[in-house]
């Protein structure tokens, strides 16, 4: 495989079966695991507000049945083919795997491109692609749970919902057929920012690694790290924000308009700002306008975070790469040929299927609630911070000792939502870290993070087919 004829479902396959060598599992299963389980493509017409018709193509694919409901984003691009959403749906069925979250993998895309749209055009797009799925059972809170991706957001899964819920009026968990929906129509606090959230617990868990650290010439932790970041949109924006909020250092951003460098420190809040006034990120204040969009992506850096599309970096830029590590925040934002080169300079690639699981990982905790239909935090907060503050009361009588306003106000919190998720999405990304180095140290013959993370994911996979009692 070349570049050049590039295949994004092709890749994910390779990478599999450069895993597989290092798992025990028969042939056969090995198959059914790689294997995309159902794929829909479906073309419709939709007529615009000028009078024309036009027909949409558009795809979901469910990857995986081995645990049920299917789960993965619906993108509107007009990169959206077969190849990509079978890629992105069998990263999915992984992903999920490697942070525990029991769902099959899933992925829906829609070719548009959304900016040549008008609201009303796009709402009939959404709902009748949702119509589409609800014909054929690609949709339902037991058996197939979109929620967003590129081109989408809380607007389009609020039409999603509506259309579910109008026509399935009998189900009283229809709100769970999709998620990522505005807090008002069943969402959960922290999912918008869950991607960029979880992308920075993972790199995080992994710069407190010392030996990996040592191996790359830094210090553990992410204070000060230098960090470059391609893409601005929801996931980059989130990203880059945690980490400068932890002390590390943004010296470089890539848009699709071009791309900046500053070494002493991009304000990631000013930046948003500057290109809300201007609608560009160049010409940036202090900032310094590089060549083109993906130069940033060849600055001195520490750890470069790829936060947009699949393949920006090929075999062709990846020998200029400077950076130490690489956090996949995208899907797909390396190709093999790139995988091999960053490898031979012993780069440290933290993979897409795991560092990216963030927001899946919310869509869980979204799903739960809807099928409870209560708020995390509702039953337990005022119970937790009477307790707290009895407890208080209890220390600073027995000492003599009074905790000081601040500290009391601390400790006698108790979690409200958006806290209790983001302490599940750090837990889970912590885990899913440690378990991915575990098995990496554990067979030296294992070439990277990627291929340790591909192995722990078939292991649980094929460990459900086997306590199902499909496969022995």
């Amino acid at each position: 495989m070349t570049d050049n004829n590039y295949s994004f479902y092709g890749a994910v396959v390779k990478s599999f079966q450069k895993a597989a060598v290092f798992t025990k599992w028969d042939k056969g299963l090995l198959e059914q695991i790689s294997a995309s389980n159902a794929v829909y493509r479906m073309r419709f017409p939709i007529k615009k507000e000028d009078g024309s018709i036009e027909v949409i193509e558009a795809y979901r694919v469910q990857h995986s049945h081995h645990k049920t409901p299917c789960k993965g984003g619906i993108r509107f691009s007009l990169a959206v083919n077969q190849d990509e959403v079978m890629a992105l749906a069998a990263l999915m069925t992984y992903k999920c795997a490697i942070v525990n979250v029991p769902f099959g993998g899933a992925k829906g895309g829609i070719k548009i491109d959304p900016k040549k749209y008008t609201p009303y055009e796009l709402e009939k797009i959404t709902r009748r692609y949702t119509s589409e799925l609800i014909k054929k059972n690609f949709i339902g809170p037991a058996v197939d749970v979109p929620a967003p991706d590129y081109g989408t957001g809380e607007r389009e899964m609020a039409w999603i919902v509506d259309t579910y819920a109008a026509m399935h009026t009998h189900d009283i968990d229809a709100a769970g057929c999709v998620t990522g929906k505005p807090i008002s129509q069943g969402g959960v606090r922290g999912r918008k920012e869950a991607t960029g959230l979880g992308v920075f617990f993972g790199l995080k868990e992994v710069c407190s690694i010392e030996d990996e650290m040592t191996k790359r010439g830094l210090t553990p932790g992410v204070e000060d790290k230098r960090i470059v970041v391609q893409g601005l949109g929801n996931v980059g924006f989130h990203t880059a924000k945690f980490f400068q909020e932890a002390g590390a250092i943004i010296v470089g951003i890539a848009e699709f308009e071009g791309s900046i460098s500053k070494p002493d420190g991009i304000d990631i809040n000013e930046l948003v700002e500057f290109r809300k006034r201007t609608g560009s990120i160049l010409n940036f204040p202090g900032a310094v306008n590089l060549e083109n969009n993906k130069s940033a992506l060849e600055l001195d850096c520490d750890i470069l975070i790829p936060a947009a599309l699949e393949s920006v970096i090929d075999g062709e830029n990846a020998p200029r790469i400077k950076a130490k590590i690489i956090g996949e925040a995208a899907n797909g934002p390396l190709t093999p040929e790139a995988d091999e080169i960053l490898l031979q300079k012993g780069v440290l690639v933290v993979p897409d299927m795991y560092l990216n699981a963030g927001g899946v990982t919310v869509s869980y905790f979204e799903w739960l609630k809807n099928l409870s239909h209560v708020r995390y935090g509702r039953m337990e907060k005022r119970f937790n911070e009477t307790m707290n503050s009895r407890i208080l009361d209890e220390i600073e009588e027995l000492t003599g000792k009074t905790v000081d306003e601040k500290n009391r106000t601390f400790i006698r919190h108790g979690a409200d939502e958006v806290e209790l998720v983001y302490s599940g999405l750090e837990e889970t990304m912590i885990t899913a870290t440690r378990e991915i180095m575990a098995e990496w140290k554990a067979n030296e013959k294992i070439p990277n993070m990627r291929t340790a993370a591909y192995v722990v994911a078939i292991n649980k996979v094929a460990t459900s087919y086997a306590e199902l009692g499909i496969f022995p």
